[in-house]
């Protein structure tokens, strides 16, 4: 869920919020997610404000989705029946200075979190690059940010309670029965409304960024590990054209005693002399402060000002996840397109997410590099290009972002989770009759 890429081609921004404020049913007229590339199939939304009222809202309703930020690209959380919208439910409900732990309202998004957590000296591990998303929507598509060490922000995740199709309360943790634990936590909406998520939380760091720009693109053969491991958080942006890697942008850990020398250049790529956007010909003015300022962890692991409201243009994202050892030859095969690629294409980041034991995480198992797309809004085209990019992608076994676009078949995604029947099978014994399931969830889920 990501991105990310404010791209300044409205005036116009969404300043008001997702969905009707007011209590219970409200009927809207037709609501589209944030980029306005797909129209939900239904405007029927209740609005919650109390924990409490969860189990009786699913007891009594037949079908129905959680429908949280909008940042998905896909249909995964579409819905035909009826939305429910836990926005209200954004609290900070508890935080446990012994065991290192937060507990927050499924309805928090990242950015009211992290302003909360370090104005009382804490910090998470990383974040996306949009501070926009909500945490339980973050966490079960698996979203991410980058490092070599840092895993997926569902990672962070110690505990979390979800209301089954029952309306029963069911609670998991890493403790009290690990291995459901790793299912439910990347859920893909198929196991139950999430009402509340415990994360793990870190003491606050301070981080500076750095940018660099025209990085060959060959020395990413040799050196794409070490260009990768250059801060705490590091990404590549590029266009696939001229053989260039357009900007690195290093994210590096400092404190008082840190002493940082990047020298004159990364393997050829010179550091930019001003603040610069993934697009370099737009202002650069909502991004978040480089040129090796520090600032805290929030105000500069996310790409983007977390006081900067995303546009309502124009942009389509897709993004496939390879095993890391793979990271050079999967991008060369995606270089061999840069002419088909480059006319419908804004930019694409590349990134690293550590492996971990979620069953349908992007990185089950397996230390990765994402290559995303950010496309311009031109479905037609990006329809076309997107089997070609997955067929250079076949040898590397890629997996697609959950809530991107992408057109690998079913067989083809299930082939890549080893996981993929025992989750399906718990899926079905919290939500035996379909509560919980979309045209989505049928089609790359239940009817493999």
């Amino acid at each position: 869920m990501k991105k990310r890429t404010f791209l300044k081609l409205s005036s116009t921004f969404v300043a008001g919020s997702i969905l009707n404020p007011m209590k219970g049913f409200s009927q809207q007229e037709k609501i589209k997610n944030w980029a306005g590339n797909l129209e939900y199939s239904t405007s029927k939304i209740t609005s919650l404000d109390s924990f409490d009222q969860i189990p009786a809202f699913v007891k009594q309703h037949s079908r129905f989705k959680v429908l949280g930020t909008k940042h998905c690209f896909n249909t995964i959380a579409d819905s035909h029946d009826e939305f429910l919208s836990l926005k209200k439910l954004n609290q900070v409900l508890s935080l446990d200075k012994e065991k290192h732990t937060v507990t927050v309202g499924s309805g928090i998004r990242y950015g009211e979190l992290a302003e909360y957590l370090n104005n009382n000296g804490y910090a998470l591990h990383n974040l996306a690059s949009l501070p926009h998303i909500s945490v339980a929507g973050a966490c079960i598509t698996a979203t991410h940010g980058s490092g070599v060490h840092n895993g997926n922000l569902s990672t962070a995740v110690v505990g979390l309670e979800i209301v089954n199709a029952n309306g029963e309360l069911k609670e998991y943790s890493k403790e009290k029965n690990a291995d459901e634990f790793n299912a439910a936590v990347v859920n893909l909406g198929a196991m139950g409304v999430i009402t509340k998520v415990s994360l793990h939380i870190l003491p606050t760091y301070m981080v500076r960024q750095d940018v660099f720009q025209n990085l060959p693109f060959p020395e990413l053969e040799h050196h794409f590990d070490e260009i990768m491991s250059k801060g705490y958080s590091v990404s590549l942006f590029t266009d696939w054209q001229k053989n260039n890697v357009s900007q690195i942008w290093v994210k590096s850990k400092v404190d008082a005693n840190t002493n940082i020398n990047f020298g004159d250049n990364i393997y050829g790529a010179k550091p930019a002399t001003r603040n610069l956007h993934p697009i370099v010909a737009l202002s650069a003015e909502n991004c978040t402060e480089q040129m090796g300022v520090p600032g805290p962890w929030h105000e500069r692991l996310p790409h983007f000002k977390m006081n900067f409201t995303p546009s309502s243009g124009k942009e389509l994202q897709s993004e496939y996840f390879v095993p890391r050892e793979h990271s050079y030859k999967a991008l060369l095969a995606i270089n061999k397109l840069h002419e088909k690629i480059g006319p419908h294409l804004f930019i694409s980041e590349i990134r690293t997410i550590d492996g971990d034991d979620l069953w349908m995480s992007t990185s089950y198992k397996r230390p990765s590099t994402a290559i995303h797309f950010t496309w311009k809004q031109e479905w037609d085209a990006v329809s076309k290009l997107l089997p070609m990019i997955e067929e250079q992608l076949a040898s590397f076994h890629p997996r697609p972002h959950w809530g991107k676009l992408f057109t690998l078949s079913p067989a083809k995604l299930k082939s890549s989770y080893e996981k993929f029947d025992t989750f399906l099978n718990l899926c079905k014994k919290q939500d035996p009759n379909g509560k919980f399931r979309n045209d989505f969830l049928n089609r790359n889920l239940y009817q493999v």
